[in-house]
This record gives C-alpha cells, sequence and structure tokens, in this order.
C-alpha cells in the first residue's frame, strides 16, 4: 500500500530552490512507494495547519519543504501524531537536515526519503507553547534571530554580516538558570538549548548532542574577546566548541532561565518575543522522521 503523502512548500523560503520543486518531485519520487499531493503555504505558521489537518486526515507522511521555520511549523502539526515527517531543506541554515544527514539538494533528498530509513526523535516545549526540534538559543544568538526578520536575504553571508556588525556592541547578560532543580547565577553571552547538535551552516553549539537521548544540550557561552575568536569560531565548525576556555555544556530534562531582559529567543532560527521567564522541556521520542541517515 502506499504512503499517502502531502509535500507541504514554502513560497518563500529562503534559497529558492521551491521554485520548481513539483517538477523535482515528480522526476524523483518513486511512485511505487507514495502517493502524493503538493500545497503551499499562505501565512505565517500555516505549515503548522496543514499538518495537523494531514495527520486528522489520515496521511501517512507529511514533507517539510522550506527552511528551518518550514520544518518547525511541520513538527508542531504532527508531534505526538505518530505521523512520519520527511524535510526537503530549502531554507539558509538547514540546520535538522544536516543533522539527520539529509542532502540539501532537493533532488537527492527526495531520493533518501525514497528509502524510507525512519526514526523517532525529541523535541522540546518552551513555556508550553512553542516546539523546537532543534536548537533554540537566548542572548546575541536571539537578537541576530531577531534581526534577521527584517533582512530580505537570509544566508550565511546576511548572517555573518550581522554578527559582525553587531559583535562589538552586544555585552553579556546575568542570568538565573536552573537545570534539572540545580539553580546556577551565570554571566553569558548566549544560552544555546539543543536538541540537534547545529544551528545551521556547520556551526555546532552542541558538540556532543543526541537527537534522541531524551536530553536538553545546554551551552553556556560568555563574550569571547576579540583576539580569541579566530581560535573560537573554528572550533563551532569543527564540532569541537566543548573544547573552548570560555564554553560550559550541560544535559538536563528540564531548564529555567530567568534575566532574559530583551525577552527574545532564536527558535529552529527564528526570533519570537517569549518574556523574561523561559521554561524549556523535553518531549522523548515525540516527532516521527525520515532521515538522511542509515538504520
Amino acid at each position: 500500500m502506499k504512503n499517502k503523502t502531502l509535500f507541504i512548500v514554502n513560497p518563500v523560503s529562503g534559497t529558492g530552490r521551491q521554485k520548481n520543486i513539483e517538477t523535482v518531485i515528480q522526476e524523483n519520487l518513486d511512485h511505487n512507494l507514495f502517493d502524493y499531493t503538493v500545497c503551499h503555504t499562505e501565512h505565517i505558521h500555516h505549515g503548522a495547519e496543514l499538518a495537523r489537518e494531514a495527520a486528522n486526515k489520515g496521511y501517512d507522511c507529511v514533507v517539510a519543504v522550506g527552511g528551518d521555520g518550514s520544518v518547525n511549523d511541520v513538527a508542531q502539526g504532527l508531534k505526538d501524531t505518530g505521523v512520519h515527517m520527511g524535510i526537503i531543506p530549502c531554507g539558509s541554515g538547514n540546520g535538522l537536515a544536516r543533522t539527520l544527514k539529509i542532502p540539501l539538494r532537493p533532488a537527492l533528498a527526495i531520493k533518501t526519503l525514497n528509502k524510507l530509513q525512519s526514526q523517532t526523535i525529541d523535541s522540546i516545549v518552551v513555556n508550553d507553547r512553542y516546539l523546537s526540534v532543534n536548537a533554540s538559543g537566548v542572548g546575541f544568538d536571539a537578537y541576530i534571530a531577531r534581526l534577521l526578520k527584517n533582512v530580505k536575504s537570509r544566508g550565511f553571508k546576511a548572517y555573518s554580516s550581522l554578527f559582525f556588525r553587531e559583535y562589538a556592541s552586544y555585552k553579556s547578560s546575568n542570568y538565573r538558570i536552573t537545570i534539572d532543580g540545580r539553580t546556577l547565577a551565570r554571566k553569558a553571552w548566549f544560552i544555546a538549548i539543543a536538541n540537534g547538535r547545529q544551528y545551521g551552516y556547520n556551526l555546532a553549539v552542541a558538540p556532543k548532542a543526541q537527537i534522541n537521548d531524551g536530553l536538553l544540550d545546554i551551552t553556556i557561552l560568555d563574550k569571547v574577546p576579540i583576539d580569541h575568536l579566530p581560535i573560537t569560531a573554528p572550533l563551532a565548525f569543527m564540532n569541537l566548541l566543548d573544547r573552548s576556555q570560555h564554553v560550559e555544556m550541560f544535559r538536563a530534562k528540564e531548564l529555567y532561565i530567568e534575566g532574559n531582559l530583551d525577552k527574545w529567543v532564536n527558535i529552529d532560527g527564528e526570533g519570537e518575543n517569549l518574556g523574561n521567564e523561559l521554561h524549556f522541556v523535553v518531549h522523548p521520542a515525540s516527532v516521527k522522521i525520515y532521515t538522511g541517515k542509515a538504520k
């Protein structure tokens, strides 16, 4: 019996690789395995609505065609439904796709989907409302995510341009952090709360993270002196950030953060205003997903 599948396309995703996606699907999808429909999102978070509706209608799989925000939306709609999720990465960072070894070229990602390699992963619920399937953050990271909302072009060039423009002026803040009941006071430039290992662009903020271990990976980074950047930055891209003297890392099932003064949080690449007090809790084995990783 064929998999009844819905492809949800974000027509304004960052890179434009989704422009001819219906042709790419037609040419590369195994039609002996999939009976599919394609639809397009029309407004923000429409993908979550469409995915939830598809689950209620008995679809076997819903595929996000877009960037990290599109992936997040579809995951929200499918969490705890048992319906499989697929990813055709067409964004700029593509953090979860990279973590799951899904090819970044749409045609190859579709061919990977044909293999039906399935994995069940964790998710993170933030303030009992928002879902993160890859990585979230507060501090400088969330500040950049907020600025990116007003930038027409996305991608590593836009991200790095904002990073270097704002780096000198953004100051570390004092946070009160409670990790599985243990409270710490920390001065931090940013705090990452990760399910996967990276934000995107192969920028690994949680090098030891496992996407299905039932734990949050927490990275606390104080501001790196400018003369240390040539050493610390490569560590992040080499999946070795834990070796930096400026970093502390923890694992937990639950995290509270107090002192988020600007109220913004980066959730899977999108800036959201969530307030001064934040609560992160892991939901183990809550999203089924087709992956590029061999079983």
